[in-house]
């Protein structure tokens, strides 16, 4: 008898094929089509990319199913997939059993079921494989799965592989009886995909997470409303990835405010202060950490690595008492596994928390708070033991002060937390992620030696020197996740050189031990390019937000699987070839003037001589008072602009209304006495976004938000090509406001670092050559406004910390074009034009002397949230000659300090700082604030510096 093979034979080599003993004479028949004591295999066409989810479901429900008994009568194996819902259906036929085993009627002519014996049992286990196929040349019953487009001519095969455990030998179907049984050989698979993300952005497409926030903090909406749009959220993210194939999701990187914060919840280290006794951290004490309550302060926030994103700053010492007291890792596990998506849970690290956080008010600054390691480990073996209860089988850890300079007891750090944690960890996948820059030589030995981890993450984009590190050594049978696609700006990604890369990685670490990611989590870029219909579409073409990067990393482990898609491949070395030549990106006069040959760009005449000569022209009083520039940005204001940009209302209809708000704040300030005043820029959206919209070489979007902290989103431009000021940017307006006071009033622009450390930054050149473009457009705007009769310059330079590369071998080279940047602004002033910066929530102990040298006659900066860490400098012997004012109270919690306490702030700075060169200003901009609360906190401001200068009126 000529032996025959199923279609599934066709796709498969003469070595590969299941030999068959019958030939199947249907659709309906095909599932019947095996031998004895061998492997059967069913398979699914999933014609749809988006049926990842759908699968699996499937695989779950199957996997649920795999231990039941078979009875009397023959169950299916069929799935029959809707919604949530896996079927398995089991139909009787009431008919007298035939005892002859070749009897037809033995045979289930149901579609997709297997048939079985009395007392039989069969078990499954599941694989996915990916192939390409015909959708035609495979059978399928069209009752099987819900299919996505027709047109689709990709497929993916879910093979559910059937092993018969049986107790004596089987055989379902007649058979020659002269033919011998032959073993089956089992299938070799097409490469499996491997794809992860590291994380996503938790604000939503439309900034959903944002307005929830905000709504519920008002008291407009209840915690249920809250929770359902996180609950909404959260969902929509699981399933986008599920759809988009990709195999490893990340969960509980969705915070409310911050993942740090949520990992000081999990820990119970709730400061004394916010009155928590115990129990399940709710919204009232977890909210209360993060912006502080009406009678204590919030804790510190400062920026995450070098990134504009803010983190809550833990407060530790040796008297914390940690338990376990926020189950949200588990909760958001078993959500999303709910929902039929298999996550990976990631948390913050042990050792990466105790580096992150600082002594408690109180605590000895020299405590060691890695000396707490053995105390919150406990706390992680709990969180540990749950999620592998509930079916987790990956678990992250992010670790990425490893990337820091650590010495030898804080890297001993790490091996001695996960050998605490190996035991609790067995039986899991153990998942080290590192980002933002290169791992050192020694990190990288360290973390490759701990026990009990099965994979490690490296950021490939800021960290190309790690490459040298894996190709060197990497310990064998251990997973690479590759972070191969950019987390952290919104640039197309060079697939054919990533493929490059992944393919030499494929022959180091092994095929099958390979997985595409992202550099980083996605939380620092974009959410959804698709929702940018305005922008000009050769631009659009080059760039990739966090949805289009999901698809880029799948992309990725295809092509690595053998599955190359062309087409993608195609179009996306057509748009970086455009970007390379288009005539937009280049502008040869602007390249010319930013080479700054042979200057240093410093003002002629030293701080001292500059102070005195502004004096005379100010004439200010001790101690002068002021404001960081913005003032609340009120509902009708931004109605106002908006309809503006929307052509709604006309241009003089629109100056006409932010006159009379620049009016309103003028009016405001002289009322309180303010010394230097300041117009509250109501005609800017973001202080980066407002400059970007008038110079050259920027794009922009609608709905490009990123968050900063909490629920404050900003905007970043996108820096496309070479920089210039095609006209004054901020005259009219500056010179609108002087003129409604005879007070001094400040011109306010954004520096040159803060405009590229908080934009997307063109990656086809160096950031300094950008930087100095920046820097000669503002400083066509500074002798602008000095021409108009603006005496007071502020150009705001919050983002220059941020920037500051993570290894200390970089930091020198940084700040030495960074500083020269913000001379360059200023540097053709005269004398008698006062000069100020403003920098905010970041350490900036380590670069005063770079403050120092950036040579501005007047710094504002941080100083209340920080626990006034920047007045320890000042207190170790650091001699600053400019003026300075340190924040004496935070602007970013709703709470108003009194007279009393902002005095008490102000007498600290005078015991380190000459009472001639202080100033006193709120630590950053008014903006996020009501005037029901800006009011009374300015108030009592102005009357503190009062008392104050009669107390040293007097003691003199």
């Amino acid at each position: 008898m000529k032996k025959q093979g199923t279609n599934l034979d066709r796709h498969c080599s003469p070595s590969e094929r299941l030999p068959r003993r019958t030939t199947p004479k249907s659709r309906q028949d095909l599932p019947h089509s095996l031998g004895p004591d061998t492997l059967f295999i069913v398979t699914y066409m999933l014609q749809s990319t988006q049926s990842l989810s759908v699968a699996g479901r499937m695989m779950s429900a199957a996997r649920k199913a795999h231990s039941q008994r078979v009875g009397d009568e023959s169950y299916g194996l069929n799935s029959y997939l809707y919604k949530e819902e896996v079927k398995i259906p089991h139909k009787k036929k009431k008919r007298k059993r035939s005892t002859n085993r070749h009897d037809p009627q033995r045979k289930t002519n149901e579609r997709g079921r297997v048939g079985n014996e009395c007392g039989r049992t069969w078990s499954c286990e599941i694989e996915e494989r990916h192939c390409q196929l015909e959708p035609d040349r495979f059978p399928m019953s069209d009752r099987s799965l819900p299919l996505g487009s027709p047109s689709s001519n990709r497929a993916t095969l879910l093979s559910l592989r059937v092993s018969l455990s049986l107790s004596h030998s089987l055989s379902l179907f007649p058979r020659e009886e002269e033919e011998e049984p032959v073993a089956a050989p089992l299938l070799s698979p097409p490469r499996e995909m491997a794809s992860h993300i590291v994380g996503y952005p938790r604000m939503g497409p439309k900034r959903e997470l944002k307005f929830a926030l905000e709504s519920f903090w008002d008291g407009k909406s209840s915690a249920e409303d809250l929770q359902k749009v996180a609950a909404d959220l959260r969902s929509s993210i699981w399933k986008q990835m599920a759809d988009a194939s990709i195999k490893y999701i990340p969960s509980n990187t969705f915070a409310y405010y911050d993942q740090v914060l949520d990992t000081t919840a999990m820990l119970g280290a709730v400061p004394p202060r916010y009155g928590w006794k115990g129990g399940e951290i709710g919204h009232d004490v977890y909210f209360s950490m993060a912006r502080g309550n009406a009678s204590v302060p919030a804790m510190e926030m400062t920026k995450w690595f070098d990134t504009n994103y803010h983190y809550i700053v833990p407060e530790l010492g040796p008297d914390v008492k940690f338990s376990y007291a926020s189950h949200k890792a588990v909760s958001e596990y078993k959500e999303a596994k709910a929902l039929g998506v298999n996550t990976v849970p990631v948390l913050v690290g042990p050792v990466s928390y105790l580096l992150l956080s600082k002594p408690a008010k109180g605590v000895d600054k020299n405590f060691s708070l890695l000396s707490l390691l053995g105390k919150i480990l406990p706390v992680y073996k709990e969180v540990i033991s749950e999620l592998k209860a509930a079916g987790a089988s990956w678990i992250q850890f992010d670790e990425p002060t490893l990337v820091m300079d650590l010495d030898s007891h804080k890297l001993q750090a790490f091996t001695e937390a996960y050998s605490q944690l190996e035991s609790s960890l067995s039986g899991l996948n153990v998942l080290i992620e590192t980002y933002f820059a290169d791992i050192p030589a020694e990190a990288y030995k360290v973390l490759t030696s701990l026990k009990g981890v099965t994979g490690f993450g490296f950021d490939l984009v800021r960290g190309t020197k790690t490459l040298d590190l894996i190709k060197g050594a990497f310990p064998k049978g251990k997973y690479l996740f590759a972070g191969v696609v950019d987390g952290r700006n919104i640039w197309a990604n060079d697939l054919a050189a990533s493929l490059s890369t992944l393919n030499a990685l494929e022959g180091i670490v092994g095929k099958d031990k390979l997985v595409v990611s992202t550099s980083c989590s996605l939380l620092h870029t974009a959410v959804d390019l698709v929702n940018e219909t305005k922008l000009d579409k050769e631009i659009k073409s080059w760039l990739a937000f966090a949805a289009q990067k999901v698809v880029e990393v799948n992309m990725l482990a295809k092509a690595l699987a053998g599955q190359k898609d062309e087409a993608f491949f195609s179009a996306n070395a057509t748009a970086q070839a455009s970007r390379k030549t288009s005539p937009r990106v280049i502008n040869q006069a602007v390249q010319k003037a930013a080479a700054l040959k042979g200057s240093d760009h410093r003002r002629a005449t030293n701080v001292s001589a500059r102070l005195d000569a502004q004096q005379k022209k100010l004439n200010l009083p001790i101690l002068p008072t002021t404001t960081i520039g913005s003032f609340p940005q009120t509902v009708e204001l931004r109605r106002v602009r908006r309809e503006y940009k929307a052509k709604k209302i006309s241009e003089d209809e629109y100056v006409k209304a932010i006159k009379e708000e620049i009016n309103k704040v003028v009016k405001l300030q002289e009322e309180l006495d303010i010394d230097v005043l300041v117009h509250g820029e109501p005609e800017r959206n973001d202080m980066v976004e407002y400059f970007g919209e008038q110079l050259s070489g920027f794009a922009f979007t609608v709905n490009g938000w990123v968050q900063s902290y909490g629920s404050r989103c900003v905007k970043p431009p996108i820096i496309y090509g070479d920089v210039s000021r095609p006209k004054p940017m901020t005259v009219f307006w500056s010179s609108m406001a002087q003129s409604m006071t005879a007070r001094p009033m400040k011109g306010m622009l954004t520096g040159p670092v803060t405009i590229l450390n908080w934009s997307f930054v063109r990656n086809d050149q160096p950031r300094f050559e950008t930087c100095y473009q920046i820097a000669l457009a503002i400083k066509d705007e500074v002798e602008d406004l000095e021409k108009a009769g603006i005496n007071v310059i502020q150009i705001d330079e919050a983002a220059l910390r941020e920037g500051l590369p993570l290894r200390k071998s970089e930091q020198a080279f940084y700040l030495e074009w960074a500083v020269h940047s913000f001379r360059i602004t200023n540097c053709g002033v005269k004398d008698t034009t006062q000069i100020h910066t403003h920098m905010c929530y970041s350490h900036f102990n380590d670069i005063i002397h770079s403050i120092i040298d950036m040579d501005a006659d007047v710094i504002t900066i941080e100083n209340s949230r920080s626990d006034e860490k920047l007045l320890s400098v000042f207190r170790e012997g650091v001699k600053y000659g400019a003026g300075i004012g340190p924040g004496v109270y935070d602007i970013h919690s709703p709470r108003i300090p009194s007279t009393e306490e902002i005095a008490d702030r102000v007498n600290k700075m005078l015991a380190v700082l000459e009472k001639n060169i202080l100033w006193v200003n709120p630590d950053c901009g008014l903006k996020t604030r009501k005037y029901t609360e800006v009011k009374p906190a300015l108030k009592n401001m102005v009357a503190a510096a009062k008392v104050l200068r009669t107390q040293l009126a007097s003691t003199k």
